[in-house]
């Protein structure tokens, strides 16, 4: 492994600073803080090690404070690609994996918004609809984040996230489209029993894994599908577990080996929130009281439809800033 030493000033708050040595050592940064150079300064030491990717080099860095209603907006449309994102945000995530696997830490700058405290100019010169994420590029804006993981996979250089072979192209599609409804069957089975409920959508995962051979993912190498599924996966196997002691592993090996394998992409792994964090997110934003009997009820606020929740949980994870 290769040991990178960087030495730089930055103006934080104790909070913030705090943060960043969270952060820090989340994603494998090593960092001191020396002594305060001057005031609200402080020396850092940044010392990252460089992990083997399956695509491009890893480069570790320290997700730039979220921008809010008090902040400065930066140079817009100067030239300078920028993802526009939120930390906790799963669809964020999504771009930001597509970025850091295609290695374009360097093209692409990560802009974070803080969506409880958005700052005007976001919505009014950069993204009308006001969402994370979204890609300033080429003198436009561009969101929703599955159509930017085809974008930034087709319009920039990098490892293809995509293959040749028209049949893994085929099933991509196909599991892409259903993203939607995986994703409303679960988070529906939060209303009743996920044990029953959810089962047998971690159950089509697991088939689906069993499509090719040549790899762990869904279409044998790593590619745009992990970039659409996984912020979600990763995030209901924390919560099932924590709250309702459901292995979504249990009984299905191809699901345990696909999220061990993925977990070694570091592509992924500096994007990953706080498992606690998570959970303690889900509880506090779901409004919900947790039964701990053995159907493991769970009284989420009285009549919720489908779509209701599946809003409640989009903006239980979207207006969380770091």
């Amino acid at each position: 492994m290769t040991a990178v030493v960087t030495k730089a000033f930055i103006k934080l708050p104790p909070l913030q600073l705090y943060r960043y040595r969270y952060r820090c050592k989340r994603i494998s940064w090593h960092l001191k803080v020396s002594d305060q150079a001057a005031s609200g300064y402080y020396r850092l030491n940044l010392s990252t090690r460089s992990h083997s990717l399956m695509a491009a080099s890893a480069v570790e860095e320290v997700l730039p404070p979220h921008l809010n209603s008090t902040s400065e907006p930066p140079p817009l449309f100067d030239g300078t690609t920028r993802l526009y994102i939120n930390g906790q945000c799963p669809f964020a995530q999504r771009t930001w994996i597509t970025r850091n696997y295609k290695g374009l830490q360097d093209e692409i700058k990560l802009v974070p918004i803080d969506l409880q405290n958005r700052p005007a100019w976001y919505k009014e010169k950069v993204y009308p609809e006001n969402k994370v994420p979204a890609l300033e590029h080429n003198g436009k804006v561009i969101g929703e984040s599955l159509d930017l993981i085809k974008y930034i996979d087709s319009n920039f250089e990098g490892p293809a996230l995509l293959p040749d072979d028209p049949t893994k192209q085929q099933f991509a599609e196909e599991m892409i489209a259903y993203l939607d409804t995986f994703m409303k069957n679960v988070l529906t089975s939060f209303k009743g029993d996920p044990v029953k409920e959810a089962g047998g959508e971690f159950d089509c995962v697991e088939t689906s894994l069993q499509k090719f051979d040549d790899g762990p993912f869904f279409l044998g190498q790593f590619s745009q599908v992990e970039a659409a599924y996984v912020p979600f996966i990763e995030r209901f196997q924390i919560f099932l577990q924590e709250v309702f002691n459901y292995d979504i592993t249990s009984g299905r090996p191809k699901l345990a080996a696909y999220l061990e394998e993925v977990n070694k992409i570091d592509a992924y792994k500096q994007t990953k929130c706080d498992p606690k964090f998570l959970v303690q997110l889900y509880k506090t934003r779901f409004m919900v009281v947790f039964l701990t009997s053995a159907t493991y009820s769970l009284i989420v606020v009285s009549e919720m439809n489908v779509i209701e929740i599946a809003q409640l949980v989009h903006l239980s994870l979207l207006q969380a800033s770091s």
